[in-house]
C-alpha cells in the first residue's frame, strides 16, 4: 500500500492525560528507556543507554537550539495577543544570518488573539543590559496558515537574536498545560545544543549527560552531528482521514560535509539516530544523493525532498547503495565548492518506507494520530502497539518531557549487534 493511502485512524492510541509529563525530571538520564530489539521488549534508564547500542556504531544527534519563539503582546486593554515564530519569511541561506539581523525582520507566524489585533502595531518594552527598547509588531500579510509579522525594535542596535531571547518565553508544546518556568530555559534544550533556529526542541536527546557521552566513547561508539530546525508542524495533527490529504511541514537541514564523510566510515558499522528530526535528515540525505547521482547537474534548489517523491517509481527503481548514494552528494557539493548543505526537506517516513541509512532510533513516546507515530510504525510495523501498550502499563511517561526508547529496526537488521 502506498502511504498515500494510510488511514490515520490506524494509529490511534488512548492517552491518559495523566500520563503526559508535565515536567522533566530532575536528571535528565534517569527517565526510563524501553528498549524493542527483534519482538522483545526490555527496559532500563537512559544513563545505561550504551550498554544496549552495538560497539563501534555510529550515533547521530541533532543540534539545533530552541528559540524564545512565544512573544505575548499585552495591548492598553489588557487583552493578550501571542505571536509565535515559526519561521523567517525572506529567503534565507543560514538561520545565523537571520538571527544576527538588526532594527527589523519579517518571519512567519502564528497569532493567538488575531482577531482582537485592531491596531497597525503591537508594542513591547524591554531592557538589555539597562537599556530600554521598544518593539513593535506589525501585521503585514496573511497566508493560508499563518501570518507574516515584521517585528522592529529602536534602539536597533541589537541583533534579533538578543530581542527575542528578552522578549519571549520558552515555546513548551501545546499539550504541556502550563506556563513556562525558568528552569524550562535549560531543561527544554540539549545539553550539546548549539545552533538557534528551532521552535520546538528535539526531544530525544534532551535525556543525553556527560555521562552518557563518556559511556558511548568507552564503548567505541562514534557520534556525529546534524542541524535540523525543528519546525511548530512537527506538532501538526493529521485532520484527514488518509494521508493524502495531509501536508508535511518542510523544515530546513544543515548538514556538513565533514558529516557525509563521517556518515559513509560509518554505513556498515550500524547507524543510530537520536530523534524522528535526525532520522528525516540522515534518510533525506540519502534521496538527495540519489538526486545527484541521476542528474549530476541538477540545480542545487532541486535537492530538496518533497513530501511523496521517495515513493515514486523513478526513485525506487534506481538501486543505489547508501554509500553510492552519500559519495555521489559528496561529489556534487565538492564540484559547487560548497563544505555545508542548507535546504529544506518534506520527506515524510510512513509504513511502506524502506530505511536506507537508519538502523534504529531513540526517540520519545509520541502523540496518537501524529507523524511522528507513522515513522515509528514505518520502522517496526504494527509491533509498535505492543511498545506503547507496554509503556502505557509500567508507567512510562510520554511526549516532550517524558521517557523514551531504544527501538532496533525491523528492516535489514544488522546481523550482528554485540
Amino acid at each position: 500500500m502506498h502511504p498515500k493511502n494510510l488511514s490515520i485512524n490506524d494509529f490511534n492510541y488512548d492517552l491518559p492525560e495523566e500520563k503526559i509529563a508535565v515536567y522533566p525530571l530532575p536528571e535528565r538520564d534517569q527517565s526510563k528507556l524501553l528498549i524493542y530489539q527483534n519482538g522483545n521488549i526490555s527496559e532500563d534508564i537512559y544513563r545505561n543507554i550504551a550498554d544496549h547500542l552495538p560497539e563501534n556504531s555510529f550515533l547521530v544527534f541533532n543540534d539545533t537550539k530552541v528559540i524564545k519563539a512565544r512573544i505575548l503582546f499585552q495591548k492598553p486593554t489588557g487583552a493578550i495577543i501571542e505571536i509565535f515564530c515559526l519561521e523567517p519569511h525572506e529567503k534565507i541561506n543560514d538561520y545565523a544570518v537571520v538571527l544576527q539581523q538588526k532594527n527589523s525582520t519579517r518571519w512567519k507566524c502564528m497569532i493567538g488573539g488575531a482577531g482582537k489585533w485592531k491596531e497597525k502595531y503591537l508594542e513591547k518594552t524591554l531592557t538589555i543590559n539597562g537599556e530600554e527598547i521598544i518593539l513593535k509588531a506589525e501585521l503585514v500579510e496573511k497566508l493560508s496558515d499563518a501570518y507574516v509579522v515584521e517585528l522592529t525594535w529602536n534602539p536597533g542596535h541589537f541583533s534579533f537574536a538578543e530581542i527575542i531571547d528578552h522578549a519571549g518565553e520558552t515555546p513548551l508544546p501545546p499539550y504541556i498545560k502550563r506556563k513556562a518556568e525558568e528552569n524550562d530555559e535549560e531543561r527544554y534544550q540539549s545539553i550539546y545544543s548549539h545552533y538557534e533556529g528551532s521552535v520546538a526542541a528535539p526531544t530525544a536527546g534532551l535525556h543525553f549527560t556527560e555521562h552518557i557521552f563518556s559511556s558511548l566513547k568507552n564503548k567505541n561508539i562514534e557520534t556525529g552531528f546534524v542541524t535540523l530546525h525543528v519546525g511548530a508542524g512537527t506538532f501538526k495533527p493529521v485532520k484527514s482521514e488518509n494521508m493524502e490529504g495531509h501536508e508535511m511541514h518542510s523544515e530546513w537541514i544543515d548538514v556538513s560535509t565533514k558529516f557525509i564523510e563521517q556518515l559513509i566510515q560509518n554505513i556498515l558499522n550500524g547507524v543510530f539516530c537520536v530523534g524522528t528530526t535526525s532520522v528525516r535528515t540522515v534518510e533525506s540525505l540519502y534521496w538527495m544523493g540519489l538526486k545527484a547521482f541521476i542528474n549530476p547537474k541538477i540545480n542545487f534548489e532541486d535537492l530538496k525532498i518533497n513530501q511523496w517523491e521517495v515513493y515514486e517509481d523513478q526513485f525506487l527503481k534506481t538501486n543505489l547503495s547508501p554509500k553510492e548514494s552519500l559519495t555521489s552528494l559528496l561529489e556534487y557539493l565538492n564540484k559547487k565548492n560548497l563544505n555545508r548543505l542548507f535546504i529544506q526537506t518534506q520527506i515524510i517516513i510512513a509504513p511502506g518506507y524502506e530505511f536506507k541509512i537508519t538502523k534504529g532510533i531513540i526517540t520519545n513516546f509520541h502523540q496518537p494520530k501524529s507523524t511522528l507515530l507513522l515513522l515509528v510504525s514505518a520502522m517496526i510495523g504494527e509491533k509498535w502497539r505492543d511498545v506503547y501498550n507496554y509503556a502505557l502499563n509500567h508507567q512510562f511517561r510520554f511526549l516532550s518531557y517524558g521517557d523514551g526508547c531504544l527501538i532496533f529496526s525491523s528492516q535489514n537488521p544488522l546481523k550482528k549487534f554485540f
